[in-house]
């Protein structure tokens, strides 16, 4: 191998901000200024420090890499493509094209390497938070003296727009709080957002930030490639504390006429000014995706310098493997995502006999179980552990330094928390929930919606799910809700009816594989009597006939979710004393009855039966699909009000005798 020289060091990192360019302008659309501002600080991480296979992007004992500007996403598909990963150089041709596996931002499952789904600035930040917590406490599982069989860093290039949004600093102060050493973050310094330079909003001292947030700070100069390298093995050195590198940049380095400016952040250079800096560079004019072979051979040693250290990993783990055979199978087990056997076979049957109870608190009961027979099962609260009933006995809290235990207290970070949460699942090993009011799903949604995006099996433990919080008001009762968290393509949202629907909530939460959440009441409400109304499993179809007719042709149906189900049942008395019969269906997940066959939901919601009365505490958006043009809906088109759940039931109409009369207003 020919000695790197600083001149073949320039030109490799030359080969990075050409690539940039010229996908950036074949493209006629993205962000070329950050991919050749970063290319030295990027070259330099991933020729030196970056332990990874580029044949095996799922090596369990890798370092994570993020690219949290993921608008400079060229940097990312140039590297992955020069360090040998399966990606070849025509899909950086159609970079940003239908089909491609280079689309405008970088996105989890699609490309080979990319280790989540980023654009959204602050999301790659906080995931970062999320990895570096899970490789701490996968080590904190399972390394023993002599065997630390996860140990690795989690890197990110992080930019002003990272920083400026709110979810950083949330993720930051935790991250800091924590001291996750192992988390080092070069941040892109260049002083340029979209409307101009950086100094129009921005005048914090991102040092001193840091500093408060108990942040190992340093600065550089980006371009200095041996200033960046000592930078990074400081940050190795510093194993309290996590890390962040200021990389002073220039945006567009070497364009001549738009290096510095915002002009180069999120257009192409046009093709006069490629030239032109192409020529700046030293760089043939002419060349496009020109990738020089001396350059090319120093990246691909990441191929068997990858391979070599997962065959010394494997070496490592086969010893484990002799010496400790459990644990080395149950480490196995978690990295394949595979549930335990026999995990669900403690959970929890409720009897109408037993006293009235809250989802909320039939989730606690059910997670009592489950994370003593699911080691992997981890989570915490948006600092409402008492309300949200998400700490099961005997779950040990994880502390700064001290990561032995498996319940995360997030602080009022609600934000932060959902993509931590996503962190530590796309780290792998763990299966992360996180509790909060329902309200406050809106300052997670962001969040919520990328684990939708990325399919990944986090569950968003939401309670206090309707107005029948009470007295706390209209700003933490949630009306909209509901609806907007349906909207998310692949969520699966479910609002059970009773405790014995709430263990089946779960269960689908734990195979499912994609994200779920979960509607949970306050207020207490009876559990349903199976011995005389459909099983609870029926949960499993998203909709299911809990009580029909004597002849099963009703005259009326009654369709409900979660607390509003008691009273569709309640009311299906009222109007059998006056000889309407009634089915009463309980319909707690939307996603999972859409899913069934046409002649299943046909079965439950016969499309000749025209009255039918849907019964939710919330607004009616959606609802129409269910109701048909013939029916009714009780529901809200309003905000809540502050008082006694009681009697937000009376006032705004849910009661059995409001739901029976609505009913008769149909069949008449």
């Amino acid at each position: 191998m020919q000695e790197l020289t600083p001149e073949l060091e320039a030109l490799c990192v030359n080969t990075i901000r050409t690539l940039a360019m010229d996908a950036v302008q074949k493209a006629k659309s993205g962000h070329p200024g950050m991919p050749m501002g970063m290319a030295d600080a990027a070259f330099v991480l991933w020729t030196r420090f970056l332990r990874h296979n580029p044949k095996n992007p799922q090596w369990a004992n890798r370092d994570r890499f993020i690219l949290s500007a993921g608008h400079g996403s060229m940097l990312l598909y140039s590297l992955l493509h020069l360090t040998g990963y399966d990606l070849p150089l025509e899909e950086l041709k159609r970079f940003r094209q239908w089909g491609s596996k280079t689309p405008g931002h970088p996105e989890y499952g699609l490309t080979p390497g990319v280790e989540t789904t980023t654009g959204p600035l602050g999301q790659g930040f906080a995931n970062g938070v999320g990895m570096a917590l899970a490789e701490r406490m996968l080590a904190a599982r399972f390394n023993r003296p002599g065997f630390d069989i996860v140990d690795h860093y989690t890197y990110a290039i992080i930019s002003d727009g990272d920083l400026m949004e709110g979810i950083s600093h949330e993720a930051a102060a935790l991250a800091g709080h924590l001291r996750l050493g192992k988390l080092i973050y070069l941040y892109d310094d260049n002083g340029i957002s979209i409307d101009g330079p950086t100094s129009l909003t921005y005048s914090d001292d991102v040092a001193k930030r840091f500093e408060a947030y108990h942040w190992h700070v340093q600065r550089v100069d980006g371009h200095d490639r041996k200033a960046v390298e000592e930078a990074i093995r400081a940050a190795q050195a510093e194993t309290e504390r996590p890390s962040i590198i200021m990389c002073r940049t220039h945006i567009a380095f070497g364009s001549p006429n738009k290096q510095d400016t915002s002009a180069s952040h999120g257009a192409p250079l046009g093709e006069e000014e490629v030239r032109l800096t192409k020529r700046n560079l030293g760089w043939p004019e002419d060349a496009q995706f020109y990738i020089p072979e001396e350059a090319l051979a120093v990246f691909r040693q990441a191929v068997d310098e990858g391979a070599q250290r997962e065959q010394a990993w494997n070496d490592l783990f086969a010893r484990y493997k002799a010496e400790y055979p459990d644990l080395a199978a149950e480490f196995e087990r978690v990295m394949a995502g595979e549930l335990p056997t026999g995990w669900d076979a403690n959970l929890s049957v409720f009897s109408s006999d037993d006293p009235a109870l809250a989802t909320r608190r039939a989730s606690g009961a059910t997670l009592n179980a489950l994370v003593e027979a699911i080691p992997e099962l981890v989570g915490g609260s948006g600092d409402l552990t008492p309300s949200n009933n998400t700490r099961a006995k005997g779950m040990e809290e994880v502390k700064p330094g001290d990561f032995s235990g498996r319940y995360i207290h997030f602080g009022v970070r609600e934000h932060g928390m959902g993509s931590i949460l996503n962190g530590i699942a796309l780290h792998g090993g763990f299966i992360p929930y996180g509790g909060t009011f329902m309200v406050f799903s809106d300052y997670m949604r962001p969040s919520v919606r990328l684990a939708a995006m990325m399919d990944l099996r986090v569950i968003f433990v939401f309670t206090h799910d309707s107005i029948f919080v009470g007295e706390d008001g209209p700003t933490h009762q949630p009306v909209e809700h509901l609806a907007a968290l349906r909207a998310i393509p692949h969520l699966t949202v479910i609002r059970p009816a009773d405790a014995n629907e709430t263990v089946e909530a779960w269960k689908v939460a734990l195979t499912r594989g994609g994200p779920t959440a979960l509607a949970l009441t306050r207020q207490s409400l009876p559990i349903l009597d199976r011995t005389k109304l459909a099983p609870a499993e029926g949960l499993r179809k998203g909709g299911y006939i809990l009580v029909d007719a004597p002849n099963g042709q009703p005259d009326v149906i009654l369709i409900a979710t979660g607390s509003e189900v008691s009273l569709a049942v309640q009311a299906r008395e009222l109007l059998a004393a006056d000889g309407i019969q009634a089915r009463v269906v309980s319909l707690p997940s939307w996603e999972l009855f859409e899913e069934q066959p046409q002649s299943y939901r046909d079965e439950v919601l016969p499309p000749e039966i025209t009255r039918r009365v849907a019964i939710e505490a919330a607004v009616r958006q959606g609802w129409d699909r269910y109701i048909g043009p013939k029916g009714a809906f009780i529901g809200l088109d309003r905000f809540g009000a502050s008082a006694p759940y009681k009697v937000l039931a009376e006032e705004f109409g849910f009661t059995p005798e409001h739901v029976a009369d609505v009913a008769r207003s149909l069949v008449k």
